[in-house]
């Protein structure tokens, strides 16, 4: 017997179909050992070893592929085709106490019968330098997770998270956010001139420059000066200009144009689109068994086969006719970066249309498949063919353009139409009529309008994955998992409103104390360059622990820096810095072994101050107690001098001082009497001082309402303003 391990169930129905007899195919259900979630599980001190445990809930699924491992003759691992899955067949390597000398890792980019079998009669070693750069990265991504995460959660007091990648993600949300807010409208006006020749076409034109140069209106003033001596001046053609305009197709999807275009045109989040598309590619169930539809989704190669290419020009030619067949077969060019490892990401067979599996898909996967099928077929067609015209016009020392375009021949527009609408002051109309150089032109109508720069758009997915791609951070594999993060509920570093990416308010503080303490991990282009190098580790087989050997020197300076805080060791006065634990986060003072005090973060703490002790002229220290904060001598206990910091709000009812708004240990609000302990009054609303008039109850004030404090009684008044 013969035994294929696959990551995925779905995968494994899929590949069952093609293999029969002595072949057996069973699912790890993906990763079988990882790194521990409750600790960093990195030695530092034995050259940055990971050490890799098995979860409870795997222990099953590998006792079952233990116990049919031992029964088979050969073992095959049939893995993604990417550096993850290299990883994953490397730890079922290991766990089932294979020979990793053997020749049993396949891989293959569609799951069809032809590549499974091909992939069968060819298998290899598995590769340690791809294996290697899996195990860097991921090793990486846990010293700076579980590193920079506390310090943060501790300096902030809140429960946060800081990603190598995800952090400068977030921080090109919270950058754009911060340029809108402090982005300054500038005042413009354009101008357009309604015109028509002898034939009495008429058009409009749009001032673009004066003395041939670019010009433009920016007041009110200057608008109607130029319209004064645009009345009064001769309109002549300039210039015309016609031409054949080519649009070529786009290049079939990588993983992140199908994320972008998935956001865009069928509205789905970047995390929906990869699982919708894993699905596509593991297989579909169909009345015929489970079907694959689409070649592997991580990938940022535009490549395809020369069989692929050749079937989806036959398909070209019979659905469209000889004239959407290009002269010459597209071929496309990957970035220079790109890993190109296999094709882009297509349909396995056109002969499955969207249309045939439109009982078989649910909605999503049928948008997506279809996304998937149209961009791939388009991408093999003709060019599509505009006549273009654009038209220069003279009056005076005014210099004014439009411009058109008619679309002569659709090409790979019939499927798939990628045009933009270009917004009219730019372009013109579409229509303009026959015009001739020198030809003079009758004014009809002159019209300005008032308009302000806008400020820089904010990121959608789609905007940021883009972005992020022309950077170099991230990868095609790391995109989706990078957007879910940033919108998980459990922190919501962003918002949507509508399609856009809004930071929320706890994003700016992490933002800041990353960059003031990481200012590294935070830079675009040294993030860029750590994504090549660790890429490159896969390529060149380089040493990963010297790599990452060389960036944790600088980064355990800085880590240094950020755990160093201004509370005060009460015990020697000395700095403490925030360490971390097995039972969490905890303040140490910097002079240890001289001073080995210690106290948990959320203890109450000392703050120097610039303020000076009335009593004695000492430092004042920001302490916190029972009830809020406090200022109190740094000469403590020889001086006791206190000073309240806890803000008043409200007048007590019961002996008239004033209340403090004050947090109980659950978070929440409340206002206390300041004469405690003399006075013990306390309310979750703003006491008013005053008693009800109706059940002499004491007064509150919530949203602008004055309000009777029992729940009984229904008396109520605006409050005084």
């Amino acid at each position: 017997m013969q035994l294929v391990i696959v990551e995925s169930p779905h995968k494994a129905e899929t590949i069952k179909k093609f293999l029969k007899g002595d072949y057996e195919v069973r699912a790890s259900k993906g990763h079988i050992r990882d790194l521990p979630v409750n600790y960093m599980g990195i030695s530092i001190a034995n050259n940055f070893e990971p050490h890799y445990v098995i979860t409870p809930e795997k222990k099953q699924d590998i006792q079952k592929l233990e116990s049919i491992s031992k029964k088979a003759d050969k073992i095959f691992l049939a893995t993604d085709p990417d550096r993850e899955g290299e990883a994953i067949s490397w730890h079922l390597a290991e766990v089932l106490g294979l020979d990793q000398n053997q020749l049993n890792r396949i891989e293959f980019n569609e799951i069809s019968e032809k590549a499974v079998k091909n992939a069968l009669l060819n298998p290899r070693k598995i590769d340690m330098k791809l294996v290697d750069a899996q195990q860097a990265r991921r090793v990486l991504d846990r010293l700076v997770g579980y590193s920079v995460s506390p310090a943060a959660s501790s300096r902030l007091n809140d429960n946060l998270s800081a990603g190598r990648v995800q952090s400068v993600a977030l921080k090109m949300v919270v950058d754009r956010e911060r340029e809108i807010s402090a982005f300054v409208p500038q005042e413009y006006w354009t101008i357009k001139a309604e015109v028509e020749n002898q034939t009495a076409n008429a058009f409009k034109v749009l001032l673009k420059e004066k003395n041939k140069k670019a010009f433009k209106v920016e007041s009110k003033e200057q608008a109607e000066q130029v319209e004064n001596q645009l009345k009064n001046s001769e309109f002549i053609v300039s210039n015309v200009k016609r031409a054949v305009i080519k649009a070529h197709a786009p290049a079939p999807y990588i993983t992140s144009t199908l994320q972008q275009d998935g956001s865009i045109r069928l509205n789905l989040t970047s995390p929906q689109v990869m699982q919708i598309a894993q699905r596509l590619y593991e297989g579909v169930q169909t009345p015929a068994g489970n079907i694959a539809l689409i070649t592997y989704m991580r990938t940022d190669s535009v490549r395809i086969s020369q069989e692929a290419q050749q079937e989806a020009l036959k398909y070209i030619g019979k659905q469209f006719g000889s004239e959407y067949v290009p002269a010459k077969p597209n071929v496309y060019s990957s970035k220079k970066d790109a890993q190109d490892a296999h094709e882009a990401i297509r349909p396995i067979d056109l002969s499955r249309t969207p249309e045939s599996l439109v009982d078989v898909l649910d909605k999503n996967q049928y948008k997506l498949y279809k996304l998937i099928f149209d961009r791939f077929v388009a991408s093999q067609m003709a060019e599509a063919r505009y006549d273009s015209m654009s038209v220069d016009v003279v009056a005076g020392e005014y210099g004014l353009k439009t411009s058109g375009k008619t679309l002569i021949f659709k090409g790979y527009l019939a499927v798939y139409d990628d045009t933009k609408k270009e917004e009219d002051e730019e372009s013109g109309n579409a229509l303009l009529p026959n015009l001739t150089e020198n030809e003079r032109l009758k004014l009809n109508a002159i019209t300005k309008e008032q308009k302000f720069t806008k400020p820089p758009t904010r990121y959608t997915e789609a905007s940021l994955i883009k972005r992020m791609e022309e950077k170099g951070i991230g990868r095609p594999s790391t995109y989706a998992t990078i957007m879910a993060k940033l919108s998980d509920k459990k922190r919501e570093y962003v918002r949507k409103e509508k399609k856009y990416l809004v930071p929320n308010d706890v994003s700016y503080g992490l933002i800041d104390f990353l960059v003031k303490y990481f200012p590294d991990i935070m830079d675009i282009s040294f993030t860029a360059k750590m994504e090549n190098d660790l890429d490159d580790i896969g390529t060149s087989g380089k040493d990963w622990h010297k790599l990452i050997a060389e960036f944790y020197e600088g980064f355990e300076k800085q880590l240094s820096s950020s755990k160093v805080t201004e509370v005060l060791c009460d015990k020697c006065g000395a700095p403490m810095i925030i360490n971390s634990g097995k039972y969490g986060n905890y303040y140490a003072c910097s002079n240890y072994p001289t001073c080995q005090n210690i106290k948990a973060v959320n203890e109450k703490v000392i703050i120097p101050t610039d303020k000076i002790c009335t009593k004695c002229g000492s430092p004042m220290v920001e302490r916190e107690g029972k009830f809020g904060k406090f200022l109190a001598c740094s000469n403590y206990p020889k001086c006791k001098n206190t000073i309240s910091m806890t803000e008043s709000v409200g007048v007590c009812p019961e002996c008239g001082k004033p209340t403090k708004k004050m947090t109980s240990r659950g978070g929440k609000t409340f206002y206390g009497c300041s004469n405690y302990p003399n006075c013990k009054f306390m309310s979750w609303d703003i006491p008013t001082g005053e008693k009800c008039p109706d059940c002499g109850a004491f007064l509150i004030e919530i949203d602008g309402q004055v309000k009777c404090s029992s729940k009984k009684c229904n008396f109520t008044q605006n409050a005084k303003s």
